[in-house]
């Protein structure tokens, strides 16, 4: 079943994240996820959304994104997302019709 990880980041410091950033998508691309957007201004259509960047990525499974997300060489390079923002995230299950 496919599984959707949504992100909420709000970037504290630009340059620390930008380590961050540069590690991604070399680690990201070993695994089955597929980006699906990464906005720094979304259309905010109900509430507040103070996040200062929102991502949605997709995995075939919840054990995709959790080998991906608990690999080693993430989480190495997720330290400098752990310093440099605050996350909020939430991984759903897609519909299976």
């Amino acid at each position: 079943m496919t599984v959707y990880l949504m992100a909420k980041i709000t970037i504290n410091d630009r340059q620390e994240y930008s380590r961050y950033e540069a590690g991604f998508m070399e680690i990201f691309s070993r695994h089955e996820g597929t980006l699906l957007s990464v906005d720094e201004q979304p259309e905010v259509l109900e509430g507040e959304w103070e996040a200062t960047r929102t991502v949605l990525i997709s995995f075939p499974s919840s054990e995709a994104l959790h080998a991906w997300l608990d690999s080693d060489a993430y989480q190495a390079i997720a330290q400098h997302r752990f310093a440099a923002a605050v996350t909020h995230s939430v991984a759903v299950k897609g519909l299976q019709l």
